[in-house]
């Protein structure tokens, strides 16, 4: 497979800017902005103290509990508000700049999430860290994570590349930060509600402590514009000005990564800030020739982060009630625009990369087959059997016997009772997932394409908590329906979007990350408004836990799978003519439009039931088609069994897993399947680099 370059990514604009002196006018407009908006700021709050008691506590004659409001909350929180957007937007201006690629930023890069994982694990070990030593801890995550990313990726090769190994790492880290913070909740308390990202603060002791920290990697930063203005020319041209290209790169992403760190540690991840400013900047610099330049782009860029942010949490409170506001977080307003932001610029990609058959034709023998099937098949029927005997209690297959003819006794009894279901719910689950990821990949012929990158699975995921939190005693069937509603709605729009010239791989695969961004912060959003038994709930479904499952939840996804295998069975030859090119199918009188249709509806259909039945779980779709297809070669007839029984193994393995090897605790199979899928991905990723 193939991932190339998609579009000029360089960062500086390629037509000449026809106005200087505009620039001033438009720096100073957006001064302007910004300081409206740090006023509006300042007066809202959950306290009764309003515009007039906030200028009286500035001028020093306000009630001194009004001013203790303003002086330990408002204030430092507006002054947060405008530090974070300001290094952020800077951050995201100069990454895009270095790279060449308009979509380089703190969270396309996972600084977020390396600098999350490495606060859990030091939070794990129990020490309390001062902010400062917080904030080296926070820098040396962020910054291994970018170099990952970086070096996946490349620099200047190509758009996606570097949004999907970013993804693809911010899910595995952010998995096992989750699995740190079930395993030791004491010790990280309160680190999920910081990785939702707030500008909220107590006193100006944190915004202090990170100011200097800050001005340090601004001051660096500008230092090095010149340089940095020379390689968006081009690696040989900016050799030939003399500039060394590589210590600059290096330079410039450790001091991006320093200001992502300092603003991680003050607020929290605060997503989509330092990819949308320098996007708004960007158009400016075609038309003022003041923009033009890197020393006066970041300054643009660092207000208009600013503004973003101070204009998120203005909205927030604008739009939300005082007390309810307080326990939203402002990284979840910027995560919806950041998610606007990455579709809208995933459709002006101009995407060159073709949908090409993701492997090599190859067609291995009919004994090849058969024998990776038994091989497969002996393998699930021992993990089942497993599955069922080992756990929190150890069991004997007389037991299981007794149990099936109805004569165990009352311990036996209760075990299997429980035990079963989530068994059959992750074989369930993984199937589907592993099918629906077979139907997609074969009908966009785009081998990166699964349900939980396109947003399938978060869509159902948030149909689901929709449902949950607003209906708490709501049945099977009507969260498997919810979920089903939540996949079809992103699966119309994904498809929808990315149907222009044909289902490439860069439009296609940007547009599900961005609406996958979109039902994350959603679901953040209503988990946070939800009362907390609703919200554990809600929890519940996101970690791709088979936890308290009964067999009523099984049997949707298992209605689902039979018919989705039958359909996928008796149109195998179908799939094989859709899944090799555009003329093929026609020339054969096969209409591809309906085709492709059917096969995309069953897989939101498969992709919802497992949602419903066991929650979110990422990568099966990816990696059980992509392991299938090198066993077992393209055709479908062979495809299809092998991924199906591949996707149950795998879901079944990480739930058993998950709930043995640290019991008593318990990880859900979607953090394991996470952490099993991400290598996997990235492989790919390198793979398609030769």
């Amino acid at each position: 497979m193939a991932v190339t370059a998609t579009e000029p990514t360089a960062a500086r604009p390629t037509t000449a800017p026809i106005s200087r002196s505009g620039a001033a006018a438009v720096t100073a407009g957006i001064v302007l902005l910004v300081a409206v908006l740090a006023v509006v700021d300042i007066t809202q709050g959950t306290a009764a103290v309003g515009p007039s008691e906030v200028l009286k506590a500035l001028t020093g004659q306000a009630d001194p509990d009004d001013a203790s409001v303003v002086v330990a909350s408002r204030l430092p929180r507006m002054t947060a508000g405008l530090l974070v957007g300001a290094v952020l937007g800077t951050a995201g201006a100069v990454l895009q700049a270095v790279s060449r690629n308009v979509l380089a930023s703190p969270d396309t890069l996972a600084v977020n999430a390396g600098s999350y994982l490495a606060l859990g694990l030091a939070g794990a070990t129990g020490v309390s860290l001062p902010m400062l030593a917080s904030s080296g801890v926070a820098f040396v995550g962020g910054l291994a994570a970018a170099a990952v990313v970086l070096g996946l990726s490349g620099l200047g090769t190509g758009t996606v590349r570097l949004v999907l190994a970013g993804t693809a790492l911010m899910l595995g880290l952010n998995s096992m930060t989750e699995g740190l913070l079930l395993l030791y909740p004491e010790q990280t308390e309160g680190l999920y509600a910081w990785n939702q990202g707030s500008i909220a603060q107590n006193g100006f002791d944190g915004v202090l402590q990170m100011l200097p920290i800050a001005l340090v990697g601004l001051a660096g930063l500008m230092l090095t514009a010149r340089r940095v203005d020379a390689l968006a020319l081009g690696d040989d041209a900016a050799r030939g000005l003399g500039v060394p290209v590589r210590s600059t790169r290096v330079t410039v992403v450790v001091l991006a990564a320093l200001l992502s760190a300092a603003a991680v540690t003050l607020a929290g991840p605060i997503g989509f800030v330092g990819l949308c400013a320098p996007a708004l900047v960007r158009p400016l610099a075609r038309r003022f020739r003041g923009f033009a330049r890197s020393r006066t782009a970041m300054p643009a860029a660092a207000l208009t982060g600013a503004a973003l942010v101070l204009g998120s949490d203005v909205l927030l409170r604008a739009l939300v009630a005082d007390d309810r506001a307080v326990s939203v977080p402002t990284g979840v307003v910027t995560s919806l625009v950041g998610a606007v932001f990455l579709v809208a610029m995933a459709l002006r990609v101009r995407d060159t990369a073709g949908a090409g058959a993701p492997d090599r034709l190859r067609i291995p023998s009919r004994a090849v087959f058969l024998a990776t099937v038994a091989v497969l098949v002996v393998a699930l029927v021992g993990l089942v059997i497993a599955a069922v005997l080992v756990g929190d209690t150890k069991l004997l297959l007389g037991d299981v016997v007794n149990w099936a003819q109805g004569r165990a006794g009352r311990t036996v009894s209760f075990v299997l009772d429980t035990r079963v279901p989530r068994v059959l719910a992750a074989l369930g689950a993984g199937a589907a997932l592993a099918l629906a990821g077979t139907l997609v990949q074969a009908v966009t012929r785009n081998p990166l394409a699964e349900p939980n990158v396109l947003g399938v699975t978060g869509g159902g995921a948030l149909g689901a908590v929709i449902l949950v939190t607003t209906v708490p005693a709501a049945g099977t069937w009507g969260v498997a329906g919810a979920a089903f509603a939540g996949s079809a709605v992103t699966a119309v729009l994904v498809f929808g979007l990315a149907a222009r010239g044909g289902f490439r791989q860069n439009r296609l695969v940007l547009v599900g990350i961005g609406v996958a961004s979109g039902t994350a912060a959603l679901i953040s959003l209503l988990i946070v408004l939800t009362d907390p038994f609703n919200a554990t709930k809600a929890l519940t479904w996101l970690s791709g836990s088979t936890y308290g499952r009964t067999m009523p939840d099984v049997v949707p996804v298992a209605l689902a799978l039979v018919v989705g295998i039958g359909v996928a069975v008796a149109r195998r030859t179908e799939l094989d003519l859709i899944s090799l090119d555009e003329d093929t199918p026609r020339l054969l009188g096969l209409r591809l439009a309906p085709g492709r249709l059917g096969f995309l509806v069953l897989s939101v259909v498969l992709s919802a039931t497992a949602v419903a039945c066991a929650g979110t779980i990422g990568f099966v779709g990816l990696v059980a088609p992509h392991a299938a297809r090198a066993l077992v070669g393209r055709r479908h007839v062979r495809v299809v069994p092998v991924a199906v029984l591949l996707g149950a193994t795998l879901v079944c393995a990480a739930d058993l897993l998950g709930r043995t090897v640290l019991a008593p605790a318990q990880l859900g199979a979607g953090l394991m399947t996470a952490v099993i899928g991400t290598p996997y991905f990235l492989y790919l990723l390198v793979r398609s680099r030769r």
